[in-house]
């Protein structure tokens, strides 16, 4: 249960049952009425702002509106008390029964605690990664490859009906490159001595498997084709071996799409799929005959002084026109976007999300823009831009990759250092500020490494159960009925104080998934590690606080109930980043 939602409900009902009237007469307007932690969590467990927001409407003083509406709220049988505070906050702090029954409640749920309803079956695309297939992901691409799937799995979570997308970029320039380079590799397979790369053309030795392997399904015959019909065949074969060598690199991450979509098939049938999308935002009055001014600074590959099929994307929220047919009747770059956003509205998603590098900044407003044009402002589009990733290892710079000779693989960062402290630490920083990695203290086993600091609090958890069920001489799983029905023995201040912090889980996947910002999980887990923590340490210093207490199995067992809703959330929220929740470190 979201706590907070719950009495938001309460305080709204209690408002409404004391019959106050606007002085105009209108209903009362609640909708910007908020209830969330206190800044300073010795003002109690709720703060609401009610009063704040009612009290020009009814004419009213806020701090005299306040003790008005925190009359009936100290009836509540769950409310320990009520106080008013500033210009108007009123403050609640909640009985230990309450949270009692809260724990209770958690152990019920186990690892599905936190799992909401919110999302109401709203189908959602996230499109993420979507790389060139040009050669292995790079560090860059990491990033956006956790964000994105985090972000699917907390949607998922909080009950949305999630798509994850991954779009090829297998047409146009780059993909001749591909093929033109994946030649020079077959030419080298077949014994020609190859110098120096020339310069234009892919360098890596990821390529050399891919001409060797053309040597071996063609021997010489792509030597007697002509270029046209031997580079077609490079690219169809490199693109394959490619998307292979991604799907490897993503799966060492535990990144999986359900959907990847080609950017050749909207080039397929003459380009079929881009001129209808071109013909449906016709029939919408979206498309003129136009010329465009030359744009500031530097001019792209497809601006021409000439007229050309124009979007007039300027009335649905871009800065500028876009051409979408050139002079000479061929399509531009913008007009596959067209085909492919045309695509997912027609697959019957209610929001479209993209995840991209922060290189791609141009590309959103003219991205909201088509969005809005193709589905009459029915689809919301949102576009997450992942800034850079700067690898160190021991505070010095890492720059050369060893496999791709220009950047640094995801693949060579994983193995270094594991998934699990990728996975974390890529959202350890909100997306849109830049991030530093650090190889060495991403793996030092210290409560400075974040990712540590939360899987030992896991490996805490556990440690306790193999201790408790030694000294209880117990075997097998302690039931978790048993151990809710205890839960009533909780009332020290650290315990109840992690219940709290537990309590901030549904509220936590609800806001996540809705502002659309995963690293707030990272950062709650590493909060509820600390919390963890510190109780743990109360423990050692402590006798009367320790989590075993022989002589008091009831009051063992209720420890060792919140020991297990820690360790449940843990578990859920590490599996929603994508890594474990360890049962021991090693």
């Amino acid at each position: 249960m979201n706590i907070f939602a719950d009495f938001s409900d309460r305080i709204r009902k209690s408002i409404q049952a004391l019959g106050l009237e606007t002085k105009d007469g209108a209903a009362l307007d609640l909708s910007r009425m908020t209830v969330e932690p206190p800044r300073d969590a010795t003002h109690g467990d709720l703060a609401t702002n009610a009063a704040m927001v009612l009290a020009k409407s009814l004419g009213q003083n806020p701090r005299a509106l306040a003790e008005t509406i925190a009359g009936p709220l100290r009836a509540d049988p769950d409310v320990a008390s009520v106080e008013v505070a500033g210009p108007g906050f009123i403050n609640l702090r909640l009985s230990d029964g309450f949270w009692q029954v809260q724990l209770a409640d958690m152990l019920k749920a186990g690892t599905d605690y936190g799992r909401s309803t919110v999302g109401a079956g709203r189908r959602i695309n996230v499109e993420y990664v979507s790389a060139n297939p040009t050669g292995p992901m790079h560090v860059g691409h990491c990033r956006g490859a956790v964000v994105g799937d985090a972000l699917a799995n907390v949607l998922a979570f909080a009950g949305f009906d999630v798509t994850k997308e991954y779009y090829i970029n297998d047409a146009g320039a780059q993909i001749d490159v591909l093929g033109r380079s994946v030649l020079l590799r077959y030419r080298e397979a077949m014994g020609e001595k190859i110098d120096a790369i020339p310069e234009g053309l892919y360098p890596g030795d990821y390529l050399v498997p891919v001409g060797e392997k053309l040597a071996a399904e063609f021997g010489a015959r792509l030597m007697e084709m002509s270029q046209d019909e031997a580079l077609e065949i490079a690219k169809d074969r490199a693109i394959d071996a490619m998307m292979e060598l991604i799907r490897d690199d993503l799966a060492a991450i535990g990144v999986h799409h359900d959907v990847f979509f080609s950017e050749r098939t909207l080039h397929a049938d003459h380009a079929s799929a881009i001129r209808n999308a071109i013909n449906d935002l016709t029939m919408k009055g979206h498309v003129y005959k136009g010329k465009l001014p030359p744009p500031k600074g530097q001019t792209p590959d497809d601006w021409e002084d000439r007229e050309q099929t124009l979007f007039r994307s300027t009335e649905v929220g871009d800065d500028m026109d876009r051409p979408l047919v050139k002079s000479d009747g061929a399509y531009t770059y913008f007009a596959a976007d067209v085909g492919y956003m045309k695509d997912k509205i027609a697959r019957g998603f209610d929001q479209l999300i993209f995840i991209l590098g922060a290189d791609h900044g141009g590309y959103v407003k003219r991205m909201e823009a088509l969005a809005r044009a193709l589905s009459d402002g029915e689809v919301k589009l949102t576009i997450l831009l992942c800034q850079l990733v700067k690898l160190y290892r021991a505070g010095e710079p890492v720059r050369m990759s060893k496999r791709a000779g220009t950047f640094v693989t995801l693949r060579e960062v994983v193995d270094e250092v594991g998934r699990d402290p990728v996975r974390f630490m890529m959202l350890f920083r909100k997306n849109g500020e830049p991030l530093d990695f650090d190889f060495a203290k991403v793996t030092e086993q210290s409560k400075d490494n974040p990712v540590f600091y939360v899987q030992y609090a896991s490996a805490r958890c556990h440690s306790v159960f193999r201790q408790a069920k030694e000294q209880l001489g117990v075997d097998g799983m302690i039931a978790r009925d048993a151990l809710a029905a205890a839960a009533h023995r909780l009332t020290d201040e650290g315990e109840v104080g992690l219940i709290r912090k537990l309590a901030e889980y549904p509220r936590l996947i609800e806001s996540a998934a809705q502002q659309l910002e995963p690293h707030r999980l990272a950062f709650y887990l590493h909060d509820l590690a600390s919390t963890f923590h510190g109780h743990w340490n109360r423990g050692t210093e402590t006798n009367d606080l320790r989590f075993v207490k022989v002589n008091d199995p009831e009051l063992t067992y209720a420890r060792l109930g919140l020991v297990q809703a820690v360790s449940d959330v843990l578990t859920s929220g590490l599996a929603l980043i994508g890594a474990e929740a360890p049962a021991e470190m090693r």
